[in-house]
């Protein structure tokens, strides 16, 4: 942002240090070399090749539907998707990625009866709003939970009165000790390994939020985000070529990275129409924040590898 102090780009001989040299400046240098690469070798005219550019990744138009069109548009016209973001390394070696996990929101919101605090549990008041939403995150962890999924609670609030703040980075609350409150409000995020993971937590929190303490009422909604890419044998089958491009140019094999190990990305709103790979971007440290780095090294091997699977895939 311009209010931050990292706006400078230096390099200290194979580092590149400043604001997104990793995520995704050098994804987009070596989709650029990666393309003249191709064409210096008579590969590119035999090519069919979509290049979708989303500057506001970090920070989508809405609705999803129409800010991610053009995206969906290009995958339905092709055999596969390649992700140009950041080169996954697990103790210096190069990993390759064949799904990413989704991001999605939601709020949580409770209502209650309210009163003098020494009425609290009887049956005329009930339990109040601070009870109910602590019933109800502590069921989410104990009864929404499956393997390679996470939810988050990002904050919680409860009193008299208790909302967001006008940029959703907390909430604002009040209440006095002998009050019992009357709202409760909590936001966090689910993160899944396919879309129909994400259908079925929800229903388990859904299921878990129906079930309100006396004097209380609770509600949940989500929000439309980043959709999953999950596994498939088709983009391991993308993997096997990859390995194949890696052995032809001398470079170790990759092995598939845990998906629980990425973020969320763009490819996932592809996910459910073709197979992809992920990170053929640049290696470096630190995305999104001050000091984010890159290693200049990453961009020759990447845009070999690119260029030649690009080139193989293009025609076989």
């Amino acid at each position: 942002e311009p209010s931050s102090p990292f706006q400078k780009y230096v390099r200290r001989g194979d580092i590149a240090e400043g604001p997104g040299v990793n995520d995704m400046k050098g994804g987009l240098v070596i989709m650029v070399a990666a393309l003249r690469a191709m064409k210096a070798a008579g590969t590119l005219k035999d090519a069919d090749i979509t290049i979708v550019l989303t500057g506001d990744e970090e920070r989508a138009g809405r609705p999803l539907s129409v800010s991610r069109a053009e995206l969906i548009k290009a995958a339905k016209a092709s055999d596969l998707a390649l992700e140009f973001e950041g080169l996954a390394q697990e103790n210096g070696k190069d990993m390759a990625s064949i799904a990413r996990r989704s991001a999605t929101d939601w709020t949580l919101k409770v209502t209650a009866k309210s009163g003098h605090s020494s009425g609290i549990f009887n049956e005329s008041v009930g339990y109040g709003a601070a009870y109910e939403l602590a019933r109800i995150v502590d069921g989410f962890r104990r009864e929404a939970r499956e393997v390679n999924a996470t939810f988050n609670v990002g904050y919680m609030a409860s009193g008299v009165s208790a909302s967001a703040n006008a940029t959703d980075t907390g909430a604002v609350a009040s209440g006095k000790t002998n009050i019992i409150p009357a709202e409760a409000i909590a936001r966090g995020d689910l993160r899944t390994l396919s879309n129909a993971q994400t259908e079925s937590i929800r229903a388990k929190m859904r299921a878990v939020v129906a079930q309100p303490l006396a004097g209380a009422e609770a509600s949940i909604a989500f929000e439309d985000g980043y959709p999953a890419m999950a596994p498939s044998e088709a983009s391991r089958k993308l993997l096997v070529t990859l390995n194949e491009v890696n052995r032809d140019l001398g470079l170790e094999a990759m092995p598939e990275l845990d998906p629980l190990k990425r973020g969320a990305g763009d490819i996932g709103f592809v996910g459910d129409i073709v197979p992809g790979l992920i990170g053929f971007g640049a290696a470096g440290q630190g995305a999104h924040a001050p000091g984010e780095t890159m290693e200049l090294k990453s961009l020759d091997r990447q845009t070999k590898r690119a260029a030649l699977f690009m080139s193989r895939m293009a025609k076989p």
